[in-house]
Formats: structure tokens, C-alpha cells, sequence
């Protein structure tokens, strides 16, 4: 480990992630157009050089700035007395100057106007930023939908990534404040280690097309078993139909969304309980409401796993409610009571604040029973 390591590591200064070089967009091969003015500008120096140093014996750093001021046309004279001869050959160079940097500015506002340069460069920076997130998720295609999801994402503070294919993704990034954003094809491959898929929660699939969606989620669970990802992403995607609510599942979608099937709840329920269900829209969707409703994970080795719920005191220890238990087997229990059992790798469903159930979900991490229970 050299010095600088060593300070960094004393420092606690970590290294901010970069993008694998092999995924970031080519710049050299959009600069070729440049290498013939930079070969005439290299060759009439050289020339105008020696030009000086034959005819007029300048020594060689004076010929080297005379070729200079004169070939940029700056107008600052001759250092030296210049012969007939030598003026004859400072107006050719001068001529030669003007030339080669004419065609320069030329091939440059050219390229410019092409914009292949500048969209690199954007790409490029694009790249930095998209591989220092972590636990983000990446939105496939842009749609009504994929607006109102990233509204309530970027409320909610959790990361993202709008991914799609259309050109005109640059204009819709800036008009509805995608902070990051890539144009390409969402299921391949190129374009999921460029989300940084390997580091992300999820996916989310929001394409119009029953078929654009169900390549992608048959093209995410392929990357999982080519780079042999230690945990399945969490996939949620949208479709029309019942029919194809059931096709996106079998193929590996956690969570499928029907729009169709919402709206007819939501209308439904505002009908039969007008009064409560305002309530709940202000519950689950008011961006600065106390309290929160969350599913929490209970793994195999968890200290809580075949404890009774009222053995557990999660609401003595975290001021959070269990009012649902979802089993392995898919079996739900609402509003358990206290003697139902905590089984391994089952959810428990609970409300509280945030604070909470953040404080519930590192308690029912724990292996060893913690010690404000071990007398209880």
C-alpha cells in the first residue's frame, strides 16, 4: 500500500466510483477530422522554421516565435532585420497560416453543428454520475406514466435512471427533471451496465407495449445469471390487460401494475366511501405525512422467527403497529393478534413513522435476541 493509500485510508476518503472505460462512448474516433490542419500546422512550422535559420541564420528559438507570430497572424513584427527573400517567404507563410487555420475553423464549426461531439462529452459525464448510485432504480421508457412515477420517486428521495431509446429523451430529461437519463435501448445489455443495473433495487418496466415489456424483464433475469448477482432485482411493470398481468409474472415480474384494474378499485371505493378514501389518498400520498405503511422482510436467521408476535414488543420497542402478516405460502393474516406466530422469511405489515420502521427492520435483522428483551 503506497503513502497516498495509506492517507486515504487513515482519512476515511473513498475513491468515487467511475464507469468501466470499455462503456463510455469514443471521442477519438469523432476527433480524425482535426488531424490533417493539425499535420499542415505542425509541417508549416517546421518549414517557417528552417525557413529562418537558411535564409536569414535566425537562431533557432527566435526562427521558432518569429514562425510563430507570423504564421497566427498576430502583427507583432520581425525580431530580426528580415532579407527581401526572407519577406517574400514571410508572406507565403502568412497566406499558408491563414489557410490551414480557415479550414481549422471550418472543420470545427462543422463537427460543432453535427453536435456528435458535444453528445458525447454530455454521455460521457452522464456516465460518472449514473456509476456513483446505489440501490436506484432504473425507469424503462418515457410515458405519462414514467412522469408521474419519477414525480413521486424524486419525493420520496430514491434514486433513478429513465432509460429509453427516442432522441428526444434529452429534451424530456430537462423539462421534467430527470437528473439522470440514458438514450438506448432498455433491454440490451450494453444499456443495463451502463444504468448500472449490477447496483441497483430494481426495475421498472412502463413500456406501451405488452412485447417491449416482456423482453425486458426476460432480459433482466438473464443479466442476474450471466454475472451471477447475488440477489433478484425487484421488477414492476404496467400492463393493460389481466391476461397480461399473468404473462408478466410467469416470466419473472415481482409486481404487476394493470392501470386499468386500479382505476376501477379507485373509482369504486371513492363511491362506496368517498370520505375514507380521501382519507387514505392523503395517507399514502401526502409527501410530508408522519406516518408511513411498509412491508418488512423477516430472513431466515432473525432472532424474531417462530416467537409469538406479542413476544417480540415491537410496539413497546419502536412505536410501530403490526397490522398484517403476509406468509411464505402467500397466506395473509390482517390485524394478527398476539399470539400468532413470526415465521421465517414472512412480511409483516406495518405502519408507524419513518423513523420506526427503520428502527423495526434493523431489529428484526439481528440474530441474537436483544438484550432489552433478554429479562422480558
Amino acid at each position: 500500500m503506497n503513502l497516498l493509500q495509506r492517507i486515504r485510508k487513515f482519512l476515511n476518503w473513498e475513491i468515487a466510483p467511475k464507469p468501466d472505460p470499455k462503456l463510455l462512448p469514443e471521442v477519438y474516433s469523432h476527433l480524425s477530422a482535426f488531424r490533417l490542419p493539425l499535420i499542415l500546422t505542425v509541417a508549416v512550422m517546421l518549414i517557417g522554421t528552417v525557413g529562418y535559420v537558411v535564409i536569414d541564420d535566425f537562431p533557432i528559438l527566435d526562427a521558432i516565435y518569429q514562425t510563430a507570430i507570423t504564421f497566427t497572424t498576430v502583427g507583432f513584427g520581425e525580431i530580426h532585420p528580415i532579407s527581401d527573400i526572407g519577406k517574400i517567404f514571410t508572406i507565403n507563410l502568412i497566406i499558408a497560416g491563414f489557410a490551414v487555420f480557415s479550414s481549422a475553423i471550418g472543420i470545427l464549426v462543422r463537427e460543432l453543428n453535427r453536435g456528435d461531439i458535444i453528445a458525447i462529452f454530455k454521455e460521457r459525464r452522464m456516465l460518472y454520475k449514473i456509476a456513483r448510485l446505489k440501490k436506484h432504480f432504473v425507469v424503462c421508457y418515457h410515458n405519462d406514466y414514467t412522469i408521474q412515477v419519477t414525480e413521486q420517486l424524486r419525493k420520496n428521495h430514491i434514486p433513478f435512471i429513465v432509460i429509453d431509446p427516442r432522441a428526444e429523451i434529452h429534451e424530456w430529461a430537462i423539462e421534467h427533471k430527470y437528473p439522470h437519463y440514458l438514450q438506448a435501448e432498455p433491454h440490451a445489455e450494453l444499456a443495463m451496465l451502463k444504468a448500472h443495473l449490477s447496483s441497483a433495487k430494481g426495475l421498472i418496466a412502463l413500456s406501451d407495449s405488452i412485447a417491449d415489456n416482456i423482453a425486458l424483464i426476460a432480459s433482466v433475469r438473464l443479466f442476474e445469471k450471466e454475472h451471477f448477482l447475488p440477489r433478484p432485482y425487484y421488477i414492476i411493470s404496467s400492463a393493460e390487460s389481466m391476461s397480461d398481468v399473468d404473462k408478466l409474472k410467469k416470466l419473472g415480474a415481482d409486481t404487476v401494475v394493470s392501470p386499468t384494474k386500479l382505476t376501477a378499485q379507485r373509482v369504486s371505493a371513492m363511491a362506496a366511501r368517498p370520505d375514507m378514501e380521501n382519507m387514505l389518498e392523503e395517507f399514502l400520498y401526502k409527501s410530508d405525512n408522519p406516518l408511513d405503511m411498509q412491508e418488512i422482510y423477516v430472513p431466515k436467521y432473525s432472532w424474531a422467527v417462530l416467537k409469538k408476535l406479542k413476544e417480540t414488543h415491537i410496539r413497546q420497542m419502536t412505536n410501530v403497529s403490526v397490522i398484517g402478516i403476509s406468509k411464505k405460502d402467500g397466506k395473509f393474516i390482517s390485524m394478527p393478534k398476539g399470539d400468532v406466530l413470526v415465521t421465517s422469511e414472512c412480511k409483516l405489515l406495518v405502519i408507524g413513522t419513518q423513523k420506526g420502521i427503520e428502527a423495526t427492520k434493523d431489529l428484526l435483522k439481528q440474530r441474537i435476541k436483544p438484550k432489552e428483551l433478554k429479562f422480558v
